[in-house]
């Protein structure tokens, strides 16, 4: 508190960091009245309406079932799997192959498998869609591997698809006698192009309601406001909406000429509402993502980590000549702590994605560095946005 001829800078900088003025130099201070001229231009929010909107009705259904893959090298389920085995059992005794009373059957080239796929909108018997097939026992690869016919269920416990062909598998595994092996990707996984059929279609009410609803992706007041006002404009008085999630638009009762009015819905340009940003925190994997608009407070931060390294060894105590004593062996402990250097740093008021990550990148912080920073940022108030955890 030498320098009084600068009384006032000295109390501007200690109020908007608390404890940190002494570590911030003057030259900081333009920093925070950046001049306008060099301000990053803003985003344009536009985009088509297919992209903030999904049409009621126009969904797809998610399917499911349960298969035997043959075929495989040895790399099938053990005799650990027992619903596996007695699968087989089941499936010989419809086509009149019974099983000795008491034995299991030997399956190592036989996986019990889900198989799980996606009935899209619109599609009508006969038509093929893509199917994934996972192992469900201890099968260590489904690498050449055929699935028999297998019908795949809705929620309804309806059969919608039936499922058969051949396995394709992205991964592999090798093994020695020795134990060592090696895997590459997921052996345990595969899919099948147009590996099933439709065999019955699902209802749907997009033709017959005299409104088709639209649905918001992600609800907000602002964008539904802007969908009913780009349509009207359009159309004429056709669009309502009674809150932020969903819009009523009155379609043409012709099936031809409703498909053709939502095709024009879909490409008109809307634009979107502005989204509270967001932080949001993987902790299982670690990642960290930002959105764009992301905002801060004039605050500063000082961050270490503490690090204890213990490192155990043994030692061996002999005993004198002539003593009688006994060999020992001794356990030998060494305890180190490391607090690390905890350095001091400061964003300033209204800082950009930009500056926070050219911040973050200069102290070289870890992920889960980020993660307790941003934390300990939204504690204080400081983040104007939206953390999430997943």
């Amino acid at each position: 508190m030498i320098q009084f001829s600068r009384p006032a800078a000295l109390i501007r900088i200690v109020s908007c960091a608390t404890l940190a003025g002494l570590a911030l130099s003057a030259a900081a201070a333009p920093a925070l009245t950046r001049p306008s001229a060099t301000a990053e231009p803003a985003m344009t929010r536009t985009q088509p309406l297919r992209n903030l909107v999904s049409v009621e009705g126009v969904r797809e259904n998610p399917l499911v079932g349960y298969g035997l893959v043959v075929g495989l090298n040895g790399s099938g389920d053990s005799t650990q799997v027992k619903y596996s085995s007695q699968s087989v059992t089941n499936m010989l005794k419809q086509f009149g192959v019974k099983m000795p009373d008491g034995e299991d059957a030997k399956n190592k080239n036989v996986a019990a498998v889900m198989v799980s796929a996606v009935f899209p909108p619109g599609y009508r018997r006969g038509q093929a869609i893509d199917i994934t097939v996972s192992s469900l026992g201890d099968a260590k690869s489904l690498r050449g591997g055929t699935l028999l016919l297998t019908q795949l269920r809705a929620a309804d416990n309806e059969v919608y698809a039936l499922a058969q062909g051949n396995v394709v598998v992205g991964g592999l595994s090798a093994s020695g006698k020795s134990g060592s092996s090696v895997t590459v990707n997921t052996p345990t996984g595969g899919r099948i192009p147009n590996g099933a059929q439709i065999e019955r279609e699902i209802p749907t009410d997009f033709a017959t309601r005299p409104q088709v609803l639209l649905r918001l992706r992600h609800p907000n007041f602002d964008t539904a406001t802007n969908v009913v006002e780009a349509i009207n404009k359009r159309f004429g008085a056709v669009a309502t909406t009674a809150d932020g999630t969903s819009v009523e638009v009155v379609a043409p009762t012709n099936p031809t000429e409703r498909v053709a009015f939502v095709a024009k819905l879909e490409n008109m340009a809307v634009e979107a509402g502005a989204e509270t940003p967001k932080v949001v925190f993987n902790s299982r994997t670690g990642t960290v993502v930002i959105s764009d608009g992301l905002r801060v407070k004039s605050a500063a931060v000082t961050h270490g980590s503490l690090k204890v390294v213990i490192s155990e060894s043994s030692a061996v105590s002999q005993p004198g000549p002539l003593s009688n004593g006994q060999t020992q062996v001794t356990p030998q402990s060494k305890v180190s702590v490391d607090q690390g250097s905890g350095q001091m740093f400061h964003w300033p008021a209204g800082a950009r994605l930009q500056t926070i990550i050219d911040v973050v990148n200069s102290l070289g912080a870890s992920p889960d560095d980020i993660m307790a920073i941003l934390q300990a940022l939204d504690q204080a108030g400081a983040i104007e946005g939206e953390l999430v955890v997943i």
